[in-house]
């Protein structure tokens, strides 16, 4: 059996694709593409796919990551263009890769977010933010399966920062776009961008006028010095990244 590790992205309005929704389209392009996936032994056999943390719903994202299991030796990159192809636009695979040894899930620690806040000044965004790094403890609220829970959003923040740059699209018009930096381990309960965004409403009153708009672009292992390593880095032998 031959596994191989991918990773893909959710774009534009396939971002409210939920991870039950893809899960399902993901299995209808393996037989639209005729990928010869393995299946589990037993009396109700399930394709070998093994996800690693998916993003929430309604979340944007450049670095999600699933392994296969085949049944037979498939060239990587032929099999990225067949998924691709067979994936509905802006659900779209980026790479392949031959898996290496030990777990896809075990070199995935922290992930780095961008959060873009229409209509709230960098200005604001960054007291807010200044607010919540300097707080020792900032409690927030989320409904869970087990219920509302409440739990620290700021001790799994590695960085927070609001980033300038020089024409984003967003601020077209004159329209003020303040843009969030995010660094976030992954603990449990997992710390999602928007339970930091209800930290920055908790300790500074920050309340965005429109949704904010969250994508993940990274996710990985995190370093010493606050990068995060792809977790496919290991695992590469030479093949090219491509995608719509």
């Amino acid at each position: 059996m031959q596994r191989i590790r991918l990773r893909y992205a959710k774009r534009g309005p396939l971002r409210f694709t939920s991870h039950r929704d893809f899960a399902r389209a993901f299995e209808r392009a393996l037989r639209r593409a005729g990928v010869p996936i393995a299946f589990s032994q037993g009396f109700t056999p399930h394709p070998k796919i093994s996800y690693a943390s998916a993003a929430p719903t309604g979340v944007g994202s450049e670095a999600e990551y699933l392994e296969i299991g085949l049944q037979s030796q498939v060239d990587p990159e032929q099999l990225r263009i067949a998924l691709d192809a067979a994936l509905s636009p802006g659900l779209d695979v980026l790479e392949a890769v031959r898996a290496g040894e030990g777990s896809l899930a075990d070199r995935i620690d922290a992930s780095r977010w961008r959060i873009e806040l229409p209509e709230v000044a960098p200005a604001t965004a960054g007291d807010a933010v200044t607010a919540f790094l300097a707080a020792p403890e900032v409690l927030v609220e989320r409904m869970t399966k087990q219920g509302r829970r409440s739990f620290d959003a700021r001790a799994a923040v590695v960085s927070c920062m609001v980033v300038a740059e020089p024409d984003p699209p967003s601020e077209a018009g004159g329209v003020p776009c303040a843009i969030i930096d995010l660094v976030v381990r992954q603990v449990t309960p997992a710390v999602r961008p928007d339970d930091v965004l209800s930290g920055l409403r908790v300790v500074a009153g920050l309340e965005p006028p429109v949704p904010a708009r969250v994508t993940r672009l990274a996710q990985g292992t995190l370093t010493a010095q606050g990068e995060i390593v792809d977790p496919l880095e290991a695992d590469r032998e030479g093949v090219g990244i491509g995608g719509r």
